[in-house]
């Protein structure tokens, strides 16, 4: 049988418990990855016991609370508060999810928060995501129409018109936040994450395919037909899973697939 044994220095150990104040009469109990690189330390959890009193329903409250008034070390990413930036996005109870949507009464017990799974860890819960945004940058998401080029010296400026059902095939498409929650949660990518461009590239991809005004349909489509950038997509379909806009990254890659079987795309020179 094959033993697989961690690096030394990465192996999680126990960090530091810290306690309410006492009168706290609704504690709770967070259980934060801790990791410092300039240290040399391994990473550790650290142990926050709060009073729910003292703060919001979300479990971003509940982090901002402890950065604030407890352990003004703890570093994690956030903006919004609303669920439409992606920024605080995290593994929380065992699912990648964002913090300032997840609500703390749906989890009993201690409340265990890690980075998102299988990236380079900045710092705490800060993952490096400049992979998953070139990979992001390389299926050219935005609009290209060279038939409306806007020229400011033209007086005839025409509008690039969409029709009600044009417009409702992007419904389930264009309101990914790219907190890559579901890139980090899909274990193709993890094992080809080099290659594989990801459930969250692939949707954005998609959009664009979806776009009546878009021009660049088959060139997009030949860019996909890949071997590894595409179909390294095994529709283990953890990515629909872990969506916490509930979108569904899977549907949208095997929709990419059928587009490409069933039209005549050659196949891009990058294997």
């Amino acid at each position: 049988m094959a033993e697989f044994t961690l690096p030394k220095n990465s192996k999680i150990k126990p960090g530091k418990t810290i306690s309410a104040a006492n009168g706290a009469t609704r504690k709770k109990k967070f259980s934060i990855y801790r990791w410092e690189p300039d240290s040399g330390k391994n990473p550790r959890l650290d142990t926050y016991e709060v009073n729910l009193d003292n703060f919001g329903p979300m479990v971003l409250d509940a982090m901002i609370y402890i950065k604030n008034e407890i352990d003004s070390t703890l570093t994690f990413r956030r903006s919004c508060r609303e669920g439409v930036c992606g920024s605080c996005a995290m593994n929380i109870d065992g699912i990648n999810t964002l913090a300032c949507i997840k609500p703390i009464e749906e989890i009993k017990g201690t409340i265990k928060i890690f980075p998102l799974p299988h990236m380079n860890i900045i710092k705490d819960l800060v993952p490096d995501l400049s992979k998953a945004f070139k990979q992001l940058a390389s299926i050219k998401p935005w609009l290209q129409n060279n038939s409306h080029q806007y020229k400011p010296s033209s007086k005839n400026i025409q509008e690039t018109k969409q029709l009600p059902k044009e417009r409702e095939k992007l419904d389930g498409k264009w309101e990914c936040v790219l907190c890559f929650g579901c890139t980090t949660a899909c274990p193709s990518y993890w094992w080809n994450g080099d290659k594989y461009l990801g459930p969250a590239a692939l949707l954005a991809s998609y959009r664009w395919l979806q776009d009546s005004r878009d021009e660049a349909k088959e060139e997009r489509l030949r860019e996909l037909n890949d071997s590894s950038k595409l179909f390294k997509c095994h529709t283990i379909m953890n990515c629909s899973l872990a969506c916490p806009k509930d979108l569904n990254p899977g549907q949208a890659i095997a929709e990419i697939k059928k587009m490409i079987a069933t039209q005549d795309v050659n196949e891009s020179d990058h294997k």
